[in-house]
């Protein structure tokens, strides 16, 4: 018999410590001390299938929760499968933790011993990937390595961290070399402008005549959506979204422009803009239009990530937390004259209304009815205020631009790009309102060929019972690549997919599910929400996308 209490407890007494509720992750040989220490923890686990698909559950409780979500890995192979969700992880600003196992501290560096999943240097492969990395080497290194670096996770800009602990320190025991580890509190940076910036942005936008703010990620991470709402509303002043900043602005606002970032008409909107407010966003391509994005005016760049300050387009930059630079500004603001606003006031929605008419008159000269039907048929079912998480799949692409959010968080795996997001990361969300006590209901949206990435955690779903319905639009294949190839090549290759009979595959392992026409979906996924528990709607059907406008702009240029 072990001791009663040995590494693998300081890791999860110092997690417990730092606030948190549960941990996400797989088992492994290296990592079995973390998880004996679970018997005796108060932490709560979520036991997924895939380590990918647990790096994925990690980022839908990171937002959910607002704080740093756990996720313990195994040592090779066990780690290294968790990079992909780990790199949306980075691209969207998402707090998870990892902490992997390693073999013991004599076989650090590699190849000596000849150890199971050993590596010359697991770590390297995660370097390009976090925002730090430390291997512990001796048990007294254990907390304030996980507290740095859950520090480092949650600093803005957020981002995932690792954590290497050896097999031999996990169960080695703790009484005499380390204390029971005490409750504390995380010490967070403020990211705060500086005056002289933010003293010139406020006299740029003074000034401007036609000033228009581009909201992104950055604004809904820092909580700095009344902050925003104040300063556009002081200068009268159209709001565009992103696509991770949907839940910047509602709507419904009368400054709202909303979020249709791939559709020309958004796009030079934001050019004739004499002053460009970007906030929280770092322009990268699906946010410029596939980089086709050339603003003509002054523009002003508030980003919490350094390296992305007036990366792409030269401006005035503050490098700051969203919220806090856009407080400080709308109280530089305060009292001063604001050109052109008694116009604004009277015409500036006028201008928005236009704008979004164009754009609808776009898709109304596309084939596209049974697309928008299917998406405006789910807004009107789906309650306001539910959380959805959306797979790279067309659906998602249209829902980029045309959902709605109301009140409930958007994320879709647009950041890096990567397949079989959308179940997992619903998963980790249902579990974190689980663990809030609110146990509101999620939406997961796939298509087949990412429904198939992630098909392990229905077992998942199954077993903790959580309140997710899962959409798959079947289309029998890779519905955006087949779409990309016969535009660029004439025909798909590769993209054809065998996949399982998905209603019946989720009955086996106990899980309602439901085969539905588009016109039948809408109603099928609001039962499955208004009922407790997990379930599955399938829907057979072929969707495009809307025209490439950046592709038109190119054509033009």
């Amino acid at each position: 018999m072990r001791a009663a209490r040995i590494g693998g407890d300081v890791v999860l007494e110092t997690l417990r410590a730092l606030g948190a509720r549960g941990v996400v992750g797989l088992p492994g040989q290296h990592a079995l001390g973390l998880f004996d220490a679970l018997r005796r923890s108060p932490l709560e686990y979520l036991s997924a299938r895939v380590e990918n698909n647990a790096g994925f559950a990690a980022d839908g409780l990171a937002r959910v929760s607002g704080s740093v979500a756990p996720l313990l890995l195994s040592t090779g192979p066990g780690a290294l499968t968790s990079l992909a969700a780990l790199q949306e992880a980075a691209a969207s600003s998402v707090p998870v933790l990892a902490i992997s196992a390693q073999v013991p501290v004599a076989g650090l560096g590699g190849g000596r011993h000849g150890y199971l999943h050993e590596l010359p240097d697991q770590s390297a492969s995660f370097r390009g990937i976090v925002k730090s990395v430390f291997t512990v080497r001796t048990m007294a290194q254990i907390p304030s390595a996980l507290i740095a670096a859950w520090e480092a996770s949650l600093a803005a800009p957020a981002g995932p961290t690792l954590v290497e602990i050896p097999q031999d320190i996990l169960l080695q025991a703790a009484a005499g070399r380390v204390p029971v580890v005490a409750p504390l509190r995380a010490q967070i940076p403020a990211l705060e402008p500086r005056p002289e910036v933010i003293g010139a942005a406020a006299d740029l936008l003074a000034a401007a005549r036609n000033p228009v703010i581009l909201a992104g990620g950055g604004v809904v991470r820092s909580g700095g959506q009344d902050a925003l709402r104040i300063l556009a509303e002081t200068l009268q002043a159209p709001v565009v979204t992103t696509f991770g900043g949907k839940n910047a602005l509602p709507w419904e606002h009368p400054l709202s422009a909303r979020s249709w970032l791939e559709d020309i008409a958004v796009t030079e909107f934001l050019e004739a803009a004499d002053v460009l407010l970007v906030v929280g966003s770092g322009l990268g391509e699906t946010s410029s239009n596939y980089h086709t994005f050339a603003p003509r005016g002054s523009l002003i760049q508030i980003e919490a990530d350094l390296g992305k300050v007036c990366s792409n387009h030269d401006g005035l930059g503050v490098h700051a937390d969203a919220d806090r630079a856009l407080r400080a500004l709308a109280a530089e603001l305060a009292g001063r004259e604001i050109t052109g606003l008694a116009e604004r006031l009277a015409h500036g929605r006028e201008r928005i209304d236009a704008l979004l008419s164009t754009v609808i008159s776009r898709l109304d000269g596309q084939d596209l009815e049974a697309e928008r039907a299917l998406l405006d048929a789910l807004r009107a079912a789906v309650p306001d205020h539910t959380d959805t998480f959306w797979d790279m799949t067309i659906l998602a692409y249209w829902a980029w631009s045309a959902w709605d959010p109301r009140g409930g968080r958007f994320a879709s795996a647009q950041g890096a790009g990567g397949l079989g997001y959308g179940l997992p990361a619903a998963l980790g969300a249902a579990w974190g309102h689980r663990l809030a006590g609110t146990n509101s209901p999620v939406l997961a949206v796939s298509g087949d060929g990412g429904a198939l990435y992630g098909i392990a955690e229905l077992a998942t779903l199954a077993q903790h019972h959580l309140d997710v319905t899962w959409l798959i639009v079947d289309d029998g294949g890779y519905g955006i690549l087949r779409e990309y190839m016969v535009g660029a090549f004439g025909e798909a290759t590769a993209t054809e997919l065998a996949r399982p009979d998905y209603v019946a595959l989720a009955r086996s392992f106990g899980i309602p599910a439901e085969l539905a026409t588009p016109g039948e979906a809408a109603g099928a996924v609001a039962r499955a929400l208004a009922t407790p528990g997990p379930s599955v709607v399938v829907v057979p059907t072929v969707l495009g996308l809307f025209a490439p406008t950046h592709l038109d702009r190119v054509a033009r240029a």
